[in-house]
């Protein structure tokens, strides 16, 4: 290592001798930090391009917990390195010194991977191993617990000594998802262990399993902080809590569910800062946007937010509440659940077992004198035909149907019965959405598709002119995916003369797609590939959320 520091110029031939006399129990990379020779981040970086290896930032890093913990943390400290991910058969390996034959050799027996190593920071490492440790005996200490209380059900002290580690657990996988920046956390019986899973820009990733024995006592604490009824575990419940860390306030939407396997849990993790976004965060382009913002503008109309579960419609409609909302103006909103309370908002949660239900709770708001009103979702006639009345009545109605396309909108509310005729003069504007994964800014790479596979999809470009795209390639700031954070892939229609009539007339949604394209609409597949032009997101991704 000290030839390396040296050539690579960190260090002189006298700063090292210096280093070496006073290194005592301490390696010569912190003995030269300690000297404040240089850093330790130099030092790894300049070891990493002497050995052709990939340099990465521990603090930056996102360690994938299912491989940092197929070794023993002894292991880890041992020969200073650390698992961060795994690629099918090859393991990706955080070192100080990639240069350790045995480690490298005996790391391969042990799990019978083939061993990639890249370079970190010694320092760095060390706290890595030391979290990832940290978690790791707790789980031990959880699973010892456990069975010690299981054994001696009578003893008080071994129960509270269970629920203590069981909580500190559910503090852990709550600390990572965090941290992470996941959307949910899944927490799943399988046969023999619980799988926890995070979901994280739309897609899964297992990161850590724990023995099934502590499958009931981590439902148990979910269920008490979410203030459901742990006795209970025959039919699903649902709750919610909220956490503050590092000045950041999380509230969880939580579900539970009896599977054949034992009860399931869901955590929806809603970050108050996400809805706070305006429309222009969104990620919608400047046509779009000018013709929803046109809708909003008007003092009352229906604008309905398409699209399936977890494409971002809440975000959108709180999002538009941002824009609308102002002192002047009365606002109530009618939500099951209420996913972010908001301060100076008037907020009403469904309660359909007391009968409190969309319908009923639509009709006494109308009495309140709103200027807009926001329902969470049109489930059925009744509702939906208060709401297009409303509409119709001088109030703005901001509210989201499980449709695909936004033409659909039309002949959905047809189908649950509102009069074609209404629903043509209520609506305004229909936006229906998707969420696509953002390409990572520090990896994507440039290349030059072929003209057969842009004509294969439908992407438009200038004959014989073959655009420069982007795709994923993977770093150490995205987790080696490719992709980092998302964005929305939008289609805003909004009404007009001609679509008017046809919806009077019970056109079918193809029919008034053709009209509303050819008076300007960007369909969700045109508006997804424009953000491909942008190098915002790849092709592939684009294909994948919309048909």
């Amino acid at each position: 290592m000290g030839s390396v520091l040296v050539r690579a110029g960190l260090v002189t031939e006298g700063e090292l001798d210096g280093a070496l006399r006073h290194a005592g129990q301490a390696s010569l990379a912190q003995a030269l930090v300690d000297a404040r020779v240089t850093s330790g981040v130099r030092i790894a970086q300049a070891i990493a391009e002497d050995a052709g290896l990939d340099y990465i930032d521990m603090s930056l890093c996102e360690i994938d917990m299912t491989a940092a913990t197929a070794i023993a943390p002894e292991l880890a400290r041992r020969y200073d390195l650390l698992p961060i991910s795994r690629e099918g058969d090859l393991l990706i390996v955080a070192m100080s010194d990639p240069s350790n034959i045995v480690a490298l050799d005996d790391l391969r027996i042990l799990t019978g991977c083939e061993i990639r190593p890249v370079v970190a920071a010694e320092a760095d490492l060390r706290q890595a191993i030391d979290r990832c440790a940290a978690m790791q005996e707790n789980v031990d200490e959880i699973v010892g617990d456990v069975a010690d209380a299981g054994r001696d059900a009578e003893d008080r002290e071994e129960a509270e000594g269970a629920e203590s580690v069981v909580s500190k657990l559910l503090n852990l996988i709550i600390t990572e998802a965090i941290r992470l920046q996941a959307g949910d956390i899944y927490i799943e019986p399988q046969d023999d262990e619980v799988r926890i899973r995070f979901r994280i820009d739309g897609v899964c990733q297992q990161v850590m399993t724990s023995p099934k024995k502590l499958h009931a006592q981590l439902i148990s604490r979910v269920k008490i902080a979410s203030g459901m009824d742990i006795a209970e575990r025959r039919v699903p419940q649902d709750g919610r809590f909220g956490v503050a860390l590092e000045g950041t306030a999380v509230d969880f939407r939580v579900a539970v569910l009896p599977t054949v396997r034992g009860e399931m849990a869901v955590l929806r993790l809603l970050r108050r800062s996400s809805i706070m976004m305006s429309l222009e965060d969104l990620g919608f382009l400047p046509g779009p946007y000018a013709r929803l913002k046109q809708a909003l503008d008007k003092p009352y109309g229906c604008i309905l937010v398409t699209g399936p579960t977890g494409s971002g419609k809440s975000t959108t409609l709180y999002a538009a509440i941002n824009q609308t909302s102002d002192p002047e103006s009365n606002l109530i909103t009618v939500e099951d659940p209420v996913e972010y309370r908001l301060e100076g908002l008037s907020q009403v949660q469904v309660h359909e077992r007391a009968g409190l239900t969309f319908a009923s709770a639509l009709r006494s708001i109308l009495r309140q004198d709103p200027d807009t009103v926001m329902i969470g979702e049109i489930r059925d006639a009744e509702t939906a035909k208060i709401a297009i009345e409303a509409a119709l009545t001088g109030h703005l109605v901001l509210s989201t149907l499980h449709t695909n396309r936004a033409p659909s909108a039309m002949t959905r509310l047809t189908e649950m019965g509102v009069e074609p005729f209404l629903t043509a003069s209520a609506v305004n504007c229909v936006v229906a959405q998707r969420l696509a994964r953002r390409l990572c800014p520090h990896c994507k790479e440039p290349y030059t598709p072929t003209d057969e596979a842009l004509e294969g999809i439908g992407f438009a470009h200038e004959p014989g002119v073959l655009p420069t795209l982007y795709r994923p390639h993977g770093c150490k700031k995205c987790s080696k995916i490719g992709y980092k954070g998302r964005i929305g892939v939008h289609e805003v229609l909004t009404m007009s003369e001609g679509l008017e009539r046809l919806t009077v007339q019970h056109a079918s949604a193809d029919d008034l797609e053709r009209l509303a394209v050819a008076e300007g609409m960007v369909t969700m597949r045109d508006d997804g590939f424009e953000k491909v032009r942008m190098g915002l997101t790849s092709i592939e991704e684009i294909l994948r959320v919309v048909a």
